[in-house]
């Protein structure tokens, strides 16, 4: 999500190293943002982690990580990676801090309230996407944003979805908001974003606004990967039972994996081949 604005704003392969260099600065700092956020939850889950059949297998559940050595790294990460987003400007900073407020105050209160939880985590997400255009210092597109927030609640929907499944009667033991919930209630709710999520990137391809930055309407043509890439998702979480975490479903399921290379592919050769002009970068 980082790079989708060097990407699509044209300036992934230039002969500046600058917005490049900005970018993969940017990439570290949420990276160590990431990770501290996942100590920190993990320090607080982990009584409940060790109810889990695989969280309980996780360092520091299942304690090869000691809880005083998880903080320590908890703390150099945060703190290293809010310095270092000082080099890429004040409002990425904000951005930075404000993401890592965002998480923090999930791991200790959001995550306990229904709905919210799902849409403070897809925020993240969000978030990181203006992140990138700030570092790199080009105009985000809200299609982007709009595309970005329903695809990450998809796949947090669908996630809460797994674990219900999964943990049956111990589930509301593992996570308390997990009683909230229902796979019935879930599964409208995925269906809503579903629709919305497709329906929105296919305005965003055929938007006039789109059409006249690129000088083409060929992005269209990526709507079928879309498509196909959240149905077989829906696929696996309904007959497979998966959806537990969309990373290992993304590495491992081979036509998710063709069906993302293919889409990102045809997005640069279609963006890096349309007559329309680079985005202009900021100072």
């Amino acid at each position: 999500m980082v790079f989708a604005a060097l990407a699509l704003s044209k300036h992934l392969f230039d002969f500046d190293p600058e917005p490049l260099s900005r970018a993969l600065l940017a990439f570290v700092v949420f990276c160590a943002l990431s990770g501290t956020v996942y100590l920190v939850n993990d320090i607080a889950d982990v009584e409940k982690d060790r109810l889990h059949p695989l969280k309980k297998l996780r360092p520091i559940a299942s304690g090869a990580l000691s809880l005083g050595a998880a903080r320590g790294v908890a703390a150099v990460l945060g703190v290293s990676a809010l310095a270092a987003s000082a080099f890429l400007g004040l409002p990425f900073s904000l951005v930075a801090l404000a993401y890592l407020a965002l998480n923090l105050l999930y791991s200790f209160a959001l995550k306990n309230a229904v709905i919210l939880d799902v849409l403070s985590v897809s925020l993240g997400f969000v978030m990181r996407a203006v992140a990138g255009g700030l570092a790199v210092r080009v105009l985000i597109s809200d299609w982007l944003l709009v595309c970005t927030l329903l695809l990450a609640l998809f796949l947090a929907l669908a996630k809460r979805r797994h674990e219900i499944v999964t943990l049956s009667d111990d589930a509301a033991r593992h996570r308390a908001i997990l009683a909230e919930y229902s796979p019935y209630l879930l599964d409208q709710m995925i269906s809503v974003v579903t629709a919305s999520c497709v329906t929105a990137y296919s305005f965003y391809t055929l938007a006039p606004e789109t059409r006249e930055k690129y000088q083409t309407g060929a992005l269209a043509w990526t709507i079928p990967f879309v498509i196909y890439g959240v149905f077989r998702y829906l696929y696996l979480v309904h007959q497979k039972e998966q959806g537990g975490s969309p990373t290992e479903i993304l590495v491992a399921d081979k036509p998710i994996l063709v069906t993302v290379a293919l889409w990102v592919l045809t997005i640069l050769a279609i963006v890096y081949s349309a007559p329309g002009p680079p985005m202009p970068l900021g100072k």
